[in-house]
Parts: structure tokens; C-alpha cells; sequence
């Protein structure tokens, strides 16, 4: 059984890190590009950072660009997001999900419907 399991989220100050893991089990990671989500309650599900099986490809949002870092360590079957300089902004639920199949060791889908398979999220809250 696929499965993702997303860890590390919790309640920072602004200004502070934290450092979210995505696991795999049931399947290895090698693979797979990874993707991280945002979602606030009555937003659209937003996507923050991605990043292609070989690691060649990485992509940020905008809004996260230069705070945030995504790598992945396949030994481990899992994926981090390193989040510094956290804004209340940063508040929400955070997803990880792979696509149903490999593509290209470059691939990395850029919006929620690339990707089947997602863990069940962990809360970010950023306030002081």
C-alpha cells in the first residue's frame, strides 16, 4: 500500500525554522518526483516547492523562494522541506504527494492534479 507521511510541522514565531519530512512506505522513493502543498481553509490547495526523482529539478513558489529549500534523501525514503524566515503567512496545512508513475528523472509537476498519491498533512502555524 502507497503511503506518505508528513512530520516536523508545529507552531513557530515569526522569523523561526522548521524542517517537514515526507516518508514513503509501500513503495520506494528513488522514482518519483515529490511535491509540498499548502492549503488554508477556504483557499485552493497551493503548491510550494517540488522536486524531480534525480534531484536535478527543483522548483519553489514565488512566495517561498530563497526562504525555503526541498532535498531528498533516498536511502532514507524521504523527502524534507527546510523552512527559514517563516511569515504568519506561512500558516497551513502542509501536504506532500508523489504522481502515479515516474515520467523523467527532471519531471516535477507543478500543480496539484500531477499528483495521486498524498500524505495526511501537517499543521504550520506561524504567529508570535
Amino acid at each position: 500500500q502507497v503511503q506518505l507521511v508528513e512530520s516536523g510541522g508545529g507552531l513557530v514565531q515569526p522569523g523561526g525554522s522548521l524542517r517537514l519530512s515526507c516518508t514513503a512506505s509501500g513503495f520506494t522513493l528513488d522514482d518519483y518526483a515529490i511535491g509540498f502543498f499548502r492549503q488554508v481553509l477556504g483557499k485552493e490547495r497551493e503548491t510550494i516547492s517540488c522536486i524531480s526523482s534525480s534531484a536535478s529539478t527543483r522548483v519553489y513558489a514565488g512566495s517561498v523562494k530563497g526562504r525555503f529549500t526541498i532535498s531528498r534523501d533516498n536511502a532514507k525514503n524521504t523527502v524534507y522541506l527546510q523552512m527559514n524566515s517563516l511569515k504568519p503567512e506561512d500558516t497551513g496545512v502542509y501536504y506532500c504527494a508523489a504522481p502515479r508513475r515516474y515520467y523523467s528523472a527532471n519531471y516535477c509537476g507543478n500543480v496539484p492534479r500531477d499528483y495521486a498519491y498524498w500524505g495526511q498533512g501537517t499543521q504550520v502555524t506561524v504567529s508570535s
